[in-house]
């Protein structure tokens, strides 16, 4: 439990029984009571200042035995003091929970007794039976301290699910040496393609998978552009109502929850489609339980950067970034007052630093805020973080997108979005570049981006750089071309491409959009 809540439980316990206490005791005018009462609340002070400091637990034991000795040596007097024996019992099951309140009821009852047998030779009935009371009331007090402490006081462990995690990551490791294909998506969504074009003669085959609302298309199949359209369509259906679908030659059934495979049979041969198709789900199976963990890996990685992503930009935000901007006042402030000529100018750039690191800062937390996953679609996220870089650094930036309205799936978009938006920081930061055009074309499952800058070109790399090797290596993720290549205008060009072409065999589309940002 956390030090201070812990101390303002107990200290607004122990004065709420000092004043319930005091107040009869003083109207009745009790000497002895007083007194009493006075060395209870010197006892209780000594434990709150022992709770404060103290590194481990405080002794309740301690405590709890000096109040059943006080109480002991006034009973033959008086018994308003009885009252204090509830408060050891209660702050003991905040501490420790019912151990902490046996240990406490314990040591003041004995504390209690003892003394009574040897200084008074016992107790009377009056004595006993207020002595039981307040024992059980301190007894029903320490376990509602326990379930609190069980419940909302408690300390919550920060690393907790850090450790779990760990333990998890740890076993996951050890079972993927056991794994013979790996946890690759796109691979082992092939083999399960590779199953049905051995079980069937299919011209076009293509296999989704479920995103959102939509279906996205993994692997597609086919020299006819038109059968892609009719095999997407009756994917559709069947991820819709579940079940097998066949039209002429066209099928599509569903595997499980998290794979839909389509495809268009070859019109030389002639077989029982549907027969073939039963028995042919059956036997892909084995290969869905595979791709169902390559698919709950992928997400678990996506999800795991996109919090961490969060938390550091949280981060930066609100320490960093509030930090220097502090500075930036202070550095005002003396501007207002200079000593001299020299010292106005000095100051003058210091503040002009210090608004270019806010700058670079806010576009640090910018690009770790956004995400492709909270956008309509890839164009729109590429749109979105290119304008809202073009208004931190005054840069123009173009961008023409050219959409189908399938999408990609959600880990290939999120590299894609990454690779154009350090392209566009890097145009901006580095080359220098003062107009920057990109273009975006999504085919699912083909798409490429690229970024043209006007900008010094490729310059000697830095040690301290790593944008071009992370860029290179998200490509290598999705299995996707990168190349970078030096332009007319003497600027760099990044380009990265996923699928083959996506211009030569597509079919008819309405003019591309294009914004200014």
């Amino acid at each position: 439990m956390p030090r201070q809540q812990l101390f303002r439980i107990t200290a607004a316990a122990r004065i709420f029984v000092l004043v319930a206490i005091a107040a009869p005791v003083l109207w009745e005018r009790d000497v002895v009571a007083v007194a009493a009462l006075a060395v209870i609340a010197a006892i209780w002070v000594l434990a709150q200042a022992a709770s404060w400091r103290a590194t481990r637990s405080m002794p309740w034991t301690l405590e709890a035995a000096l109040v059943g000795a006080v109480c002991a040596f006034t009973i033959e007097s008086t018994l308003s003091v009885l009252a204090a024996l509830a408060i050891s019992p209660f702050v003991a099951g905040l501490h420790r929970g019912l151990s902490g309140v046996a240990q406490s009821v314990s040591a003041q009852l004995t504390a209690l007794v003892s003394i009574s047998l040897l200084v008074f030779g016992g107790l009377t009935t009056e004595a006993s039976l207020g002595i039981f009371t307040w024992t059980v009331t301190g007894i029903g007090v320490g376990f509602i301290a326990t379930f609190v402490r069980s419940t909302s006081v408690l300390e919550p462990d920060t690393v907790s699910s850090y450790r779990y995690a760990q333990g998890l990551i740890r076993e996951l490791i050890g079972l993927s040496e056991g794994l013979s294909s790996g946890l690759d998506v796109n691979a082992l969504g092939g083999a399960l393609l590779s199953q049905v074009r051995d079980r069937l003669p299919a011209v076009s085959l293509a296999l989704y998978v479920p995103r959102g609302e939509t279906l996205a298309p993994l692997i597609t199949e086919s020299p006819d552009p038109d059968a892609l359209a009719r095999i997407e369509q009756l994917a559709t259906e069947v991820w819709g109502s579940g079940r097998t679908a066949v039209e002429h030659r066209t099928f599509a059934f569903a595997l499980g929850e998290t794979a839909i495979i389509a495809g268009t049979l070859s019109d030389r041969v002639d077989l029982d489609l549907g027969a073939r198709l039963t028995e042919l789900v059956a036997d892909l199976q084995a290969g869905l339980v595979q791709f169902d963990t390559a698919l709950l890996f992928s997400h678990f990685r996506d999800t795991a950067t996109a919090d961490e992503r969060r938390r550091l930009s949280r981060e930066m935000h609100d320490g960093v970034a509030q930090d220097i901007a502090s500075l930036g006042y202070a550095v005002d402030a003396l501007a207002a007052r200079p000593a001299s000529p020299e010292q106005a100018k000095q100051l003058a750039a210091l503040r002009a630093q210090v608004t270019a690191i806010v700058s670079e800062v806010r576009s640090s937390v910018l690009t770790l805020r956004t995400s492709v996953g909270e956008s309509e679609s890839l164009g729109a996220a590429v749109g979105s973080v290119a304008r809202n870089l073009s208004e931190v650094s005054g840069v123009p930036i173009t961008v023409t997108l050219d959409e189908h309205t399938t999408r990609l799936r959600a880990e290939v978009e999120a590299e894609l979005f990454r690779i154009a938006q350090e392209a566009m920081n890097n145009a901006v930061k580095h080359a220098r570049a003062t107009a920057i055009e990109v273009e975006c074309q999504v085919y699912a499952p083909r798409a490429r981006i690229s970024v043209c800058d006007n900008g010094r070109g490729l310059q000697q790399g830095r040690t301290d750089s790593y944008g071009l090797k992370i860029m290179r290596e998200r490509a290598q993720l999705i299995k996707a071309d990168l190349s970078v290549s030096e332009n007319e205008t003497g600027g760099l060009t990044v380009t990265v491409q996923i699928g083959p072409a996506a211009t030569s065999s597509e079919p008819a589309r309405p003019d591309p959009e294009s914004v200014t940002a």
